[in-house]
């Protein structure tokens, strides 16, 4: 997070749809100590705007709060789920290249705010800031005698933490992401048949699952499982971890395994018969791990080592076990070692050892 704001790059708030970004742009004004008066905030998913996402809508909130507030310096814009209004990139670019007493501050629940054509457009005009669902340390503040095992069974989302309707509103924000957020991308017939695919990978988290496996249970064609999960991973709904080598070609012949957002939300979707305290404690440690790491690998060669992390060149295994590594566990790192003699120690993971685990991985990541 910046430790100011400026009016010469828009601070980029990114993630799920529900984890609390608008509540983080609210406290952003005990962060950077702002004056409410001196404050707008637009929310674009706000159903009287619905017919006026474009960017003269923009133009005409701006100059009506700079009206509102003639001698105020600096003022302060936060443009809630901005992705929705059309021509938005190039409107905000054309802003920061010309800089006023206005500061933007940016969220969205679709990770297309910074990819492709409007990376390129904002490029050197933005610091973005990735948010999750609760981690488990964040979970403790609202459920302080709560053990990590309940952790891996309600997820982080924090509205139905404190919610006995908590079940029901994780799967109102399954129904709403993959509606709202996915399907109306994708232009898909059908959000059974989309819903059906987030199911299925969320069921086969942490195996690799490929394409095609997909679309022969879908009676969708590759291409379209393809785009459906591209567009998942743009809402935050879902995260690939590729195969762990240093050839790019190697990386790309291999099947990719797939991770939820959220322990929680993958638990109301999923059959009950698939929800396993392993899985899920396997799925949370990748999200730790993507917080941290630029890149997040498994590697599979015979044996399966989870994740791989690297720290510049050199990699590090690990292994995640709810009671400790198993026979097979050892064996498929004594294989890793065979290939990557130079890797560092292995990290084991167990429900014991999450939480000094976390703190390690902050530790390697800051060096």
């Amino acid at each position: 997070m910046p430790r100011s704001l400026s009016n010469r790059y828009a601070l980029v708030v990114q993630g799920v749809r529900r984890c609390g970004k608008s509540t983080l742009l609210s406290q952003f004004l005990e962060r950077y100590k702002l004056d409410r008066n001196d404050c707008l905030f637009i929310n674009f998913e706000d159903p009287r705007l619905a017919q006026h996402l474009n960017f003269e809508t923009l133009d005409t909130l701006t100059r009506a709060f700079e009206d509102k507030r003639p001698g105020a310096q600096p003022l302060t814009l936060f443009l809630d789920e901005l992705q929705w209004v059309e021509g938005w990139e190039r409107w905000l670019a054309t802003k920061l290249d010309r800089p006023s007493r206005i500061r933007y501050v940016v969220s969205g629940s679709n990770s297309r705010l910074l990819s492709g054509e409007i990376a390129s457009t904002l490029t050197g005009r933005h610091i973005s800031v990735e948010l999750y669902p609760f981690s488990f340390d964040e979970f403790k503040s609202v459920c302080p005698n709560e053990p990590l095992t309940s952790y891996l069974s309600r997820g982080g989302f924090p509205e139905p933490l404190l919610s006995k309707d908590r079940d029901m509103l994780l799967r109102q924000y399954f129904s709403d992401i993959v509606q709202r957020d996915v399907r109306e991308r994708v232009g898909a017939r059908s959000s059974m048949t989309l819903s059906s695919v987030v199911q299925m990978v969320f069921e086969s988290a942490g195996s690799e699952l490929s394409l095609r496996r997909i679309a022969a249970a879908t009676g969708l064609s590759v291409e379209t499982v393809s785009a459906y999960l591209s567009a998942c991973q743009q809402a935050y709904l879902l995260f690939s971890c590729p195969y762990f080598s240093y050839s790019a070609r190697k990386r790309s012949h291999r099947n990719r395994k797939y991770y939820p957002i959220d322990v929680g939300l993958r638990r109301v979707a999923i059959t009950s018969g698939s929800n396993d305290l392993g899985k899920s404690l396997e799925c949370a440690v990748y999200i730790e791990l993507r917080k941290r790491f630029a890149d997040v690998f498994y590697w599979r060669d015979g044996g399966e080592v989870d994740f791989v992390i690297l720290k510049g060149k050199q990699p590090t295994p690990m292994q995640v076990s709810t009671e400790g590594a198993l026979e097979r566990h050892w064996r498929a790192l004594d294989s890793f070692y065979e290939n990557f003699g130079f890797a560092t120690e292995p990290i084991i993971v167990t429900v014991e050892n999450f939480t000094s685990v976390l703190d390690e991985l902050d530790s390697l990541a800051e060096t």
